[in-house]
């Protein structure tokens, strides 16, 4: 499999029903190759069904491929095999996907698939005339408008070249260095630890892919050390939780969703990850302002400047490991490869100049083991976006899309808050336990065009709900990241979920403020763009105070109220909410500096 995509990445793509049926091909025979019926059988026994199933995915893929210029003529024009074989095929996606992810995505799948048959028993604002069976089967499974989709598509054509490169960047020490890069920057200062998590996750968590894996690799590290340095389990866990999720916003790759949003949006895949800078760099921000503050409330200090490793150090030993990202930024950016071509010699970059140290040079089986766990990695994804493929082929054939963003629109009575208001919550039950990927592209269909309707830039509506789809990895009741990271601190659920909540809460605020002012996304002239991004700075700080109830020393309750007031008016772009947002603000400030010092001269005397 591996193979195969970096020989198509540097030749080029084959015919999309030629390329897409070979990739979920490789991921259907992998993920029946690996999980059973049952995950309590022994993974190490080969079962009838797996070998059925193994045996119909080669077909499928085989048959598809080999026919591939005949079945895109003969549309509607199909023979009882090929009818057959697409009732397999839809069979087989959703029984691998829920063996890899859980019910939950197939659930959604098998929900609009029915939703196709009974359209003429549907309430009006979304009754339609129904599809038949066999009218749905080819269109999902011979087509390029379903399974094989635009998220295969975009998942056979880079996506999995992205996750082949991180396997790389990892075997050759890319994810130590950027934790010891970290420790080197920040491990000093006061709640040291902590933003030691938020960096390295950061860092490594725009390439990772999933903020689920992103916590369970880096978390190992960071949670424990936190925990040793006085932050209680839960908090260590959530601060974990909530840097490795957002590192699925963070460019240049954000979680190889930024291919994605540039297919959909029809925007250039740098200016993408350029409009989405700002609010990344302000959500990690936010949590810094958190950790930090929390850490002044327990009196904790930094590591010992005498155990870290330095920066000039750790640049001069792992170097070789940050070469590769530097050129794929460059690759992308500058030269404006495809993602296919620049993740290739990204991957090749790794390879040589890894060469040059020999605690990193990469011989023949750690390059097969880096091929085998590349590919391992993408099964998931691979699968998820053939599965959501299916729920992008019943939208697509009952045109639900626009009948949801007419009921959207209606529910919100006209009014642009709380149709957003709608749409978040939608995000945040349709995002809970889809990996980055598939996530977006439910939400990119199902409820994006309603708010693009109400006059928000494509951009800035896209990104909204590309937010509130991650977040639901820390917000209960699924929060993926949350119960993993709980997990390795060894704290309650629901604890580390709401407090991941709480040092998140810029993320449920953030994309607000691009609505309705997308100077925060880059948009409109100079002026607008310094105002918005200086006033969302302000509120990010102002929310911080008053969350965590601390600033110099601890914020009185009542100037807590005042500090999240002021954050809240700076959300909107007026003049006016934000003149009064900010002398909100100062005057709080201003209470709280008077209110320090005079403890200050108390203590003193």
């Amino acid at each position: 499999w591996s193979v195969f995509h970096l020989y198509t990445g540097f030749f080029g793509l084959l015919a999309p029903l030629q390329q897409r049926p070979i990739h979920v091909m490789f991921a259907l025979i992998l993920a029946f190759l690996i999980y059973p019926l049952k995950s309590s059988w022994d993974k190490d026994k080969l079962y009838i069904d797996q070998v059925i199933a193994i045996v119909a995915s080669l077909v499928m893929g085989v048959y598809i491929t080999y026919n591939h210029f005949e079945l895109s003529l003969n549309i509607g024009m199909y023979t009882e095999f090929e009818v057959l074989l697409s009732g397999i095929g839809v069979l087989l996606v959703l029984e691998a996907t829920r063996r890899l992810t859980g019910w939950a995505l197939p659930l959604i799948a098998i929900i609009f698939v029915a939703y196709e048959f009974a359209g003429p028993y549907m309430p009006a604002a979304i009754r339609h005339p129904g599809i038949g069976l066999e009218q749905l089967l080819t269109f999902q499974t011979l087509t390029t408008e379903s399974i094989y989709g635009i998220a295969v598509d975009v998942s056979a054509a880079f996506i999995f070249l992205f996750i082949l490169y991180a396997r790389f960047l990892q075997e050759t020490g890319g994810g130590q260095v950027f934790i010891d890069l970290a420790s080197s920057l920040v491990g000093h200062v006061r709640g040291g630890p902590a933003k030691v998590a938020v960096l390295g996750s950061c860092f490594f968590g725009s390439i990772s892919g999933s903020a689920v894996a992103n916590v369970a690799g880096t978390g190992s590290f960071t949670i424990p050390l936190m925990k040793r340095t006085g932050y209680s389990a839960p908090f260590a866990g959530a601060v974990e939780a909530v840097a490795s999720s957002g590192g699925q916003f963070m460019p240049p790759i954000m979680g190889s969703a930024a291919f994605l949003i540039s297919e959909i949006v029809g925007l250039a895949y740098w200016k993408v990850a350029l409009y989405a800078a700002v609010p990344a760099v302000l959500y990690y921000l936010a949590i810094f302002f958190m950790v930090d503050f929390e850490a002044g409330k327990l009196n904790l200090v930094g590591l010992k400047k005498a155990d870290l490793p330095k920066t000039k150090d750790v640049l001069a030993k792992g170097w070789p490991a940050l070469v590769s990202p530097v050129i794929l930024v460059f690759m992308l950016a500058v030269l404006q490869w495809s993602p296919a071509q620049s993740a290739v010699w990204a991957i090749v970059a790794t390879v040589v100049v890894s060469a040059l140290n020999k605690n990193t040079r990469l011989n023949g089986k750690k390059i097969y083991d880096c091929m085998v766990g590349g590919a391992t990695g993408a099964i998931d994804t691979a699968l998820a976006c053939a599965c959501v493929g299916m729920v992008i082929g019943a939208v697509t054939q009952t045109g639900l899309a626009l009948k949801l963003s007419g009921v959207l629109v209606s529910l919100a009575g006209g009014n642009l808050m709380a149709l957003l208001i709608l749409t978040m919550l939608a995000c945040l039950v349709l995002g809970m336990g889809l990996p980055t990927v598939a996530c977006y592209l439910v939400l990119a269909v199902m409820v994006a065009p309603a708010v693009v309707d109400m006059g928000v830039p494509k951009i800035a509506a896209h990104l909204f709900i590309f937010y509130f789809g991650i977040i639901s990895n820390i917000t209960p009741p699924v929060a993926l990241a949350s119960y993993v990271a709980a997990g390795i601190a060894e704290a309650k659920f629901l604890t580390t979920s709401i407090i991941a909540c709480r040092l998140g809460a810029s993320a449920f605020i953030l994309p607000f403020m691009f609505c309705y002012n997308p100077g925060l996304i880059l948009q409109g002239d100079l002026g607008n763009i310094l105002q918005c991004v200086t006033t969302a700075t302000i509120g990010i700080y102002s929310l911080s105070v008053g969350l965590e109830g601390y600033c110099r020393d601890r914020v009185q309750s009542w100037q807590r109220g005042l500090f999240i007031i002021a954050a809240a008016l700076l959300i909107f772009p007026e003049i006016i909410t934000d003149f009064i947002g900010v002398a909100i603000f100062a005057g709080a400030m201003l209470l709280h500096i008077k209110q320090t010092r005079n403890k200050a001269k108390v203590v003193t005397s």
